[in-house]
């Protein structure tokens, strides 16, 4: 998605280890004029999937999920928690994941009444770097028995192994910025 690319290239900054910083319009202060864009990007692109929910995790991928629902006939979007609460009640499904960026594992949470076995979801994040978030998602799912019509990407980060794994696994994964490499140096960001 040119749109996307040319913000990264833009505003991005690329910092040591690999890491994109892209908070002044993504995941910090939202560009939602550019959130509805790529909601829309999406729904071109898994046009013909059956879409019952979208399912995401917090907290970045809950302003993306929510404006792309609009262009999936506004079907609710359910997050995974990371945090317990004194709100969440009655059965939850619950896994293990660790975020590339933060350098910690969280307990991820999504009440069962949430996701009924049978329906169809889309999953959206903000990012795919190695895939554990989306595979902590995936498990959730399989539990669930929910069906899994695709991924959604903002950003993937097409020179780790995460999006490659998944697509192996024979998900549809759509990412709309994939990027090649970064150089923290020059702060060059290359797209595939």
């Amino acid at each position: 998605m040119k749109l996307l690319e040319d913000r990264i290239r833009k505003d991005g900054i690329v910092r040591e280890g690999n890491v994109l910083k892209v908070d002044s319009f993504l995941n910090h202060k939202c560009d939602v004029a550019l959130y509805d864009e790529m909601g829309a990007e999406w729904a071109r692109l898994f046009a013909g999937k059956q879409v019952d929910k979208i399912l995401t995790i917090e907290s970045s991928g809950i302003g993306i999920a929510c404006t792309a629902s609009r262009h999936f006939g506004n079907v609710p979007v359910v997050f995974a928690r990371k945090t317990e609460s004194k709100n969440l009640d009655g059965d939850q499904y619950r896994t293990q994941i660790k975020s590339y960026t933060k350098g910690r594992v969280y307990e991820v949470i999504v009440a069962k009444r949430f996701l009924e076995r049978g329906e169809h979801v889309i999953v959206i994040d903000d990012f795919l770097a190695m895939g554990c978030a989306l595979n902590g998602l995936l498990e959730i799912c399989d539990e669930a028995g929910v069906i899994v019509e695709g991924i959604g990407i903002a950003i993937e980060k097409g020179f780790q192994p995460g999006g490659e794994q998944l697509r192996k696994r024979g998900y549809q994964v759509e990412s709309l910025a994939i990027l090649n490499g970064m150089d923290a140096k020059t702060g060059e960001i290359t797209f595939a």
